[in-house]
């Protein structure tokens, strides 16, 4: 990932500047800095891109999920009404067909979880690192406030 890249690019010049004597600061090159950030600006439209895909995929997979759901209900139904004419079979049947609509559901229910889970995760991840770049570029621009 690109960020990561210019977050390395950010520690590197930190960790190579020249030390200030009796102090714990340094002082860094501010255009090659202020360059940085920029670059990192630039570059996190891409990930929010990217956690607006996760979203509409996960939209999309839940939709995919629902509609097979409702496909296998609906197939399950079509078994039920074509196997009511004859006693023995009917009742096979009717007890087939509540198996299938309750494995049906089932797997929707956890398809649904699963993608939400997933899709929850990956922008959670998302979450986590548009927090430590927005930390690191607040420090650095209270560091250069300082000096």
């Amino acid at each position: 990932m690109e960020i990561l890249t210019l977050l390395d690019a950010l520690e590197d010049a930190i960790e190579n500047a020249v030390s200030v004597p009796f102090s714990g600061k340094c002082m860094v090159d501010r255009n090659e800095i202020l360059e940085i950030i920029q670059d990192i600006r630039l570059k996190l439209p891409d990930d929010l891109k990217q956690a607006k895909w996760i979203s509409k995929e996960r939209s999309r997979i839940l939709a995919e999920a629902q509609q097979e759901a409702d496909n296998i209900i609906k197939n399950a139904e079509s078994r039920i009404s074509a196997l009511v004419n004859e006693h023995e079979i009917s009742r096979k049947a009717q007890e087939q067909a509540e198996t299938i609509i309750n494995n049906a559901k089932k797997n929707a229910r956890e398809i649904r979880l699963g993608t939400r889970e997933y899709a929850d995760s990956i922008l959670g991840k998302v979450e986590e690192m548009l927090t430590e770049m927005l930390e690191i570029v607040k420090e650095n621009r209270n560091e250069l406030k300082q000096k």
